[in-house]
C-alpha cells in the first residue's frame, strides 16, 4: 500500500522569519505518522530549514544535472544534499515553461540526483492548449517516456502530475480528470519499470488547498498533492496534511 505523501513548493518565497512556519508543519507531521509530509525551499534556505526541522525532509526545488562546472548561478545535487537537502524537485512545469527545459534535461537530473543519493519527485503535465487539444494524454506519457530514469524505483522516485494551467491560478480539473491521467501515468510507468510501477507514487499538484484536498486526495491513483502557494504558511498547509491523514 502506497503511503500518502504531501509535498510542499515554496517556489521563490520565503525568508529566515518565514521558517518559523516549519514548527506547525513538523507537529502536523508528526500528528499524522500514516502521512509523509516533506517541504521543498529556496536553495538560500535548505540549510536553515534542515536545521529548524530536522524531522521534516527538506528539499530543493531544482538541480543543474552537471556535478560541477562553468553553470553560474546553478546548483548541483551534491550541494544541496550537502546542505541538507534529502530530495529535489525536477521537470516543474514553471522551470519546463519558463526556462525552456526539456525532457531530456529532466531525465539528466533525475539521473543526477540518484548518484547523489537524493530522492526525486519529476513534473510532468499539459498546457491548457494542449488539453484543449484533446493532446493532454499524450503529451503526459511523452513526458514520462522521456523523463523518468530506467531505475525509477518506490524508494526513491516520486511522479507528479500537474496540469500547467492549473499552477497558481485557482482552477483544478475534474476528479475525473484528476484520475483519468493518473492511471494513464501509472499504465506508462508499467511499460517502462515493470512492476515497480505499482509502488510508485504519483501525486496532483495544481491549486490543492485545504477545501478541495480531501476529494483530490480521495481520487484513484492520487498518492498525495504537490503544493504550492497553501504550503507557504502552516495555516493552509496544515489541512492539506489533515485531509491526507
Amino acid at each position: 500500500m502506497r503511503r500518502k505523501l504531501v509535498a510542499g513548493n515554496w517556489k521563490m518565497n520565503g525568508s529566515r522569519a518565514a521558517l518559523a512556519e516549519l514548527d506547525a508543519i513538523g507537529a502536523a507531521a508528526a500528528a499524522h505518522p500514516g502521512v509523509d509530509v516533506a517541504v521543498a525551499v529556496p536553495a538560500t534556505l535548505i540549510a536553515l530549514a534542515a536545521e529548524r526541522a530536522p524531522a521534516l525532509p527538506v528539499g530543493a526545488q531544482d538541480i543543474h544535472f552537471n556535478d560541477a562546472g562553468a553553470h553560474t548561478g546553478c546548483v548541483s545535487a551534491a550541494m544541496v544534499k550537502e546542505a541538507g537537502a534529502r530530495f529535489t524537485i525536477v521537470g516543474h512545469s514553471e522551470r519546463r515553461g519558463d526556462q525552456g527545459e526539456t525532457s531530456q534535461d529532466v531525465w539528466a537530473k533525475a539521473a543526477a540526483a540518484r548518484r547523489h543519493g537524493l530522492d526525486v519527485i519529476l513534473c510532468v503535465g499539459e498546457t491548457e492548449a494542449e488539453r484543449e487539444a484533446g493532446r493532454a494524454a499524450r503529451v503526459v506519457q511523452a513526458q514520462i517516456e522521456k523523463s523518468v530514469p530506467d531505475d525509477a524505483a518506490p524508494d526513491w522516485f516520486t511522479l507528479a502530475y500537474e496540469p500547467r494551467w492549473a499552477i497558481g491560478t485557482g482552477r483544478t480539473p475534474t476528479m475525473d480528470e484528476i484520475a483519468e491521467v493518473h492511471a494513464i501515468a501509472r499504465a506508462k510507468l508499467r511499460s517502462l519499470v515493470g512492476t515497480a510501477a505499482d509502488g510508485i507514487r504519483i501525486l496532483y499538484g495544481g491549486s490543492v488547498t485545504g477545501a478541495n484536498a480531501a476529494e483530490i486526495l480521495g481520487t484513484p491513483d492520487v498518492d498525495g498533492a504537490l503544493v504550492g502557494g497553501a504550503s507557504l504558511t502552516a495555516a493552509k498547509f496544515v489541512p492539506i496534511i489533515d485531509a491526507a491523514g
